[in-house]
């Protein structure tokens, strides 16, 4: 992805995370950019276009949100997992708000549209990579299980603190609370 893209493509997320997906135009991603008419839409045609192009930033910038996490754990315990994955919430939900809100509508947008579908799933499957032996070695009994749990968590924790925001918000103690739960979680049913 060159510097144009990335500047196009950031401008979109933050179209998207604060005035919402009905607002999402090129000529508004134009506006945020600072650049000339047409700039976006020279390079995303359509809006599926540039939908897609925002997703695959967005995803970008989440791959290197977990990573970074990963890379900060000195060690692998339930308690350094909980503190470093309550940073990163409360993270995403303070100077990361804009870029999480982002998510949240175009995860909405994909709900209608299945190549952005695609696009998540094959993401997903990159986290699970590596984030399920992360979940091994902490003991999960089904480390596949407990990813699903870990990430509807903090799926959970973001919507709850975006949509009514505590100034007391504290992830790492209800993410300590429920991890030993799903680290113990027994397999989750296969589809038939």
């Amino acid at each position: 992805m060159d510097a144009r893209q990335r500047q196009l493509l950031d401008a979109a997320i933050t179209v998207l995370g604060t005035r919402g997906t009905r607002h999402l135009t090129h000529r508004a991603v134009d506006d945020q950019a600072a650049l000339p008419t047409g700039s976006t839409s020279n390079r995303y045609r359509t809006r599926e276009a540039l939908l897609a192009g925002v997703l695959t930033r967005l995803l970008d910038l989440e791959t290197t949100g977990w990573n970074h996490l990963a890379g900060n754990l000195d060690q692998i315990d339930p308690d350094t997992v909980a503190t470093a994955l309550g940073t990163l919430v409360h993270d995403l939900t303070t100077t990361g708000r804009t870029l999480t809100l982002a998510r949240l509508a175009i995860f909405a947008e994909a709900a209608h549209q299945p190549a952005l579908q695609q696009q998540i799933a094959h993401r997903q499957r990159d986290l699970a990579a590596w984030a399920t032996p992360l979940l091994a070695a902490l003991g999960a009994r089904h480390p596949a299980t407990a990813l699903r749990l870990l990430l509807a968590l903090v799926d959970g924790l973001l919507n709850n603190q975006l949509a009514n925001p505590d100034p007391a918000f504290d992830p790492t103690t209800a993410i300590a609370t429920v991890l030993p739960a799903i680290l113990s979680a027994p397999a989750a049913p296969q589809p038939a």
